[in-house]
């Protein structure tokens, strides 16, 4: 039998809900409700909560917390890609999908992006297009923008 639960987390950019399955993190989103814990947090959650403060407050920037990723292994494998963004820098969707092996696969890429269930630790607001731009983040552009500053971005660093 698993064992679910959710949590909120505090950030600079807002709450962030994160659920976990089996003591797992499984889902970490903005979220706009204003949600509080109703119990004592588990080591598992505090866990996560220091780190997520240690990357707003720059000390850190990778994580390194247990986590399950559900998804297609088309989704699994954008998402892991994610993860070789250098902290700092930029990839467009074009450049993503042909490290992937197929360039042409330009929307998949964006749409597997798009259901990225751990934002912030799979850091796909270090994708732009392909001049660039900023475009589609979860937790919304302006979010992007301000976790892409944190990092230090201050023009087009393509990876």
């Amino acid at each position: 039998m698993s064992a679910s639960a959710i949590y909120y987390i505090d950030s600079p950019l807002g709450k962030l809900l994160a659920r976990f399955e089996n003591e797992l993190l499984e889902k970490l989103e903005f979220s706009e409700t204003l949600g509080k814990n109703t119990s004592s947090v588990p080591v598992y959650v505090s866990i996560i909560e220091k780190q997520v403060k240690s990357y707003f407050e720059g000390k850190i920037q990778d994580f390194n917390i247990p986590y399950n990723l559900k998804g297609t292994n088309f989704q699994k494998t954008v998402w892991n890609k994610l993860l070789e963004i250098p902290y700092g820098k930029t990839i467009s969707y074009g450049k993503l999908a042909a490290l992937l092996g197929n360039p042409r696969k330009i929307r998949a890429v964006a749409n597997a992006i798009g259901k990225n269930p751990l934002p912030i630790i799979i850091p796909c607001h270090r994708v732009v297009g392909k001049n660039g731009e900023l475009t589609g983040y979860l937790g919304g552009l302006r979010r992007k923008k301000q976790l892409l500053e944190l990092e230090g971005f201050k023009q087009l660093q393509l990876f």
